[in-house]
């Protein structure tokens, strides 16, 4: 494929990748923006596209790959790690300690429950509460996107029917 037909599919795809940047980012600015990245990747590495192949497969792929590395960074840099020795317990009132221990014994409590399922329940759900999107949880187990749904809603239920004392 010669540069001039390469820019050709890229300007021909443009409007599908501008909704399917929507519907990753859900925000028409952060689209533009992850279109206009997506598209200079795509002619910065013009050399590396095989001719002969499934070009928007490549060029949603190069979007996609752009969306998650955008999103992990962002939250590498909101979290906030405190490496200073924590005095917080020293001046909190007596209710406040308790509540602490109490929720504590919840999560601990949530935790038992959750390592009670069975893996192909645990596993889901566990990547799903460590931040990761439906979508991405499908595509890392190699599973319909449905089947990991349904798997984090029915690890959901029986979390909340077990601990339904405990509130």
């Amino acid at each position: 494929m010669n540069s001039i037909t390469f820019k050709n599919e890229l300007v021909g795809a443009q409007e599908e990748l501008l909704r399917f940047a929507f519907k990753l980012t859900a925000d028409r600015e952060e689209a533009n923006d992850l279109l206009q990245e997506t598209s200079l990747k795509a002619l910065d590495n013009e050399d590396k596209y095989t001719p002969e192949t499934n070009f928007k497969g490549w060029i949603y792929t190069i979007m996609r790959n752009i969306f998650i590395n955008n999103y992990r960074r962002v939250v590498r840099e909101q979290t906030f790690v405190d490496q200073t020795e924590n005095l917080y317990h020293l001046s909190t009132p007596r209710d406040e300690a308790q509540d602490y221990t109490e929720s504590a014994y919840d999560l601990k409590e949530m935790r038992r429950i959750v390592n009670s399922l069975p893996r192909e329940y645990k596993v889901p759900f566990s990547m799903h509460v460590a931040g990761f999107k439906y979508r991405e949880i499908a595509e890392k187990l190699g599973l319909p996107i449905g089947t990991v749904k349904s798997r984090i809603f029915f690890t959901r239920q029986k979390l909340q029917h077990e601990l339904k004392d405990f509130v």
